[in-house]
């Protein structure tokens, strides 16, 4: 059933282009009710407005609190039109109805992110008027037409041109929707903060209830596989750097698993101060590199396995610059995306002309990159989903420095070789268990990931590492539950080790870096990736 506009209410917080979609209303011969600001505000452009102490026959009172909580309000809102006695009621009590309702509510999430927001400002953004409205508009869309997003006024209004003054069925009905969404939202926003201004469970970083807010970014051509639908969400509010924050600046839409590789690639490299790239692949470093120009740390992380690389992804802490981008698209490379804090002007053709894969290749610009920002809530915690659950933890932040480092064997390690085994702890961080990695210099040389034992990761991290493992270091992101995964790496001429320690295996494994004349160092923490 088409509704014809005749009344409406208009109350507004945001005031993005209200006053054109009131004049458009009023020269259509809708009569237009408003309140407070909103009503100077379309006065003052030339609009005609009934206020709502007219309608009410109450003032706005106690510093605004009450302006449109009355029967007069409500009841010309909520009056079904189908039933006769709805309308002979309201008639009776001089109620006229009111067809659709413009509204957005007061500025809560913006209030309560400044960093000097007082309980006291927090609690007057709490709109419980505008909420009202909503509610009672969408409930009745049978016959109301609701308004919550400035986005609609023009969709609206094209609407009406083309039917006389008329909002469809369907239209009122998707609007109702929206409008649910939003007064949701609003109450989680408000829930989340009132809920950390006084939990229940002070000492508990987890709330007993957690509400899942995502909105979403895009939908996926699939999922990891083609038979899996798939849409990428992003947690509201979420200011870090992050792939979720970044912006596609070229190439073809990324895929489920295109945006999973830049996540891990992106967190890698946010590990290093220093000119730093990471090429991954299926979410394991294949490749990783500091140095002192940028293109020098690309050309160390294909070395570290060039096979693997091809199809990758890269991350780099840096803008891509020229030289890099030269490097990158050398011959027999191919990347599915890159992604950085810029790119040079001149990198960007360079990436992005060649024939081959330059129009397919993703290239994902991440601003605000370096900047400290703190996250909160869900944005601050690591999410991991079980069938019928979800696991949370905090992100897994810790990093070790020299003087964490416990030395254990008899030869202790060399000054040099404690900065290549720090570069290679931060890298093994991000490598899925059981995970083992071989570096020398700032240099990845071998990976092992994923193994179900811990010295076939050794293996496979020799084995790719090959005759340069010898002199290199080796990272173990747990502890060795046996003396095999060191004798391994012994036998390959590893120089050095840092590991958690812990085991009760300890004092054999000590014994076995002795033998080989390893220097080994302990953490004290584990960085297992599941």
């Amino acid at each position: 059933m088409e509704i014809k506009i005749r009344r409406a209410l208009v109350s507004v917080s945001d005031k993005t282009g209200v006053v054109e979609f009131a004049k458009e209303l009023a020269a259509m011969g809708v009569e237009i009710i408003s309140t407070g600001g909103t009503a100077k505000a379309l006065s003052d452009a030339g609009i005609k407005v009934i206020g709502i102490s007219d309608v009410t026959g109450f003032p706005e009172m106690l510093e605004g609190r009450v302006k449109t909580l009355h029967p007069a309000v409500h009841g010309g809102i909520l009056a079904d039109r189908s039933k006769p006695e709805h309308m002979k009621t309201i008639k009776e009590h001089g109620i006229e109805p009111i067809d659709l309702v413009c509204v957005n509510l007061y500025p809560f999430a913006q209030t309560v992110a400044k960093p000097d927001v007082t309980l006291e400002e927090a609690v007057e953004n709490i709109d419980i008027g505008g909420p009202s409205m909503i509610r009672s508009a969408a409930k009745n869309f049978a016959a109301v037409a609701v308004v919550v997003d400035p986005a609609d006024y023009g969709p609206i209004l094209e609407e009406m041109r083309a039917s006389g003054g008329t909002i469809s069925a369907a239209t009122r009905a998707r609007l109702s929707a929206k409008a649910y969404r939003q007064t949701s939202d609003y109450d989680w926003m408000i829930t989340s903060y009132l809920s950390s201004r006084f939990a229940e469970e002070p000492k508990s970083a987890f709330p007993t209830d957690v509400q899942l807010r995502l909105e979403k970014v895009q939908d996926l051509r699939y999922g990891e596989n083609p038979h899996q639908k798939a849409a990428f969400y992003r947690i509201p509010g979420a200011k870090e750097p992050s792939v979720s924050t970044a912006v596609q600046i070229h190439g073809k839409e990324l895929s489920f698993n295109n945006i999973y590789d830049l996540n891990a690639a992106l967190e890698l490299v946010k590990e290093f101060a220093e000119p730093a790239i990471a090429i991954i692949k299926h979410t394991n470093p294949c490749g990783c590199a500091v140095a002192e120009e940028l293109a020098e740390a690309y050309v160390m992380a294909r070395q570290a396995d060039p096979v693997s690389a091809f199809g990758g992804i890269i991350a780099s802490n840096r803008a891509i610059d020229a030289r890099t981008a030269e490097e990158i698209t050398g011959p027999n490379s191919f990347y599915e995306a890159i992604i950085a804090p810029d790119f040079e002007a001149d990198a960007i053709p360079i990436l992005t002309e060649k024939k081959k894969w330059g129009a397919s290749l993703r290239l994902l610009k991440v601003p605000g990159f370096g900047e400290p920002v703190a996250a909160e809530g869900l944005a601050a915690k690591d999410m991991k989903k079980v069938v019928g659950g979800l696991l949370v933890q905090d992100v897994d932040s810790a990093g070790v420095t020299k003087r964490d480092l416990t030395v254990v064997t008899k030869r202790p390690a060399s000054d040099d070789e404690i900065k290549q085994l720090l570069f290679a702890w931060k890298v093994v961080k991000h490598v899925k268990s059981n995970a083992i990695v071989i570096a020398k210099g700032s240099q990845v040389l071998g990976v092992g990931a994923g193994q179900m034992n811990r010295v076939q990761s050794v293996r496979l991290a020799v084995a790719q590492a090959g005759e340069k493992a010898r002199g290199a270091v080796l990272a173990s992101d747990a502890f060795f539950p046996h003396t095999d995964g060191p004798e391994e790496a012994g036998k390959a001429g590893i120089s050095a080790i840092i590991q958690p320690g812990g085991s009760v295996k300890d004092p054999e494994v000590i014994e076995i870096a002795d033998s080989y004349g390893m220097a080994m160092v302990f953490t004290g923490q584990r960085h297992f990736r599941h």
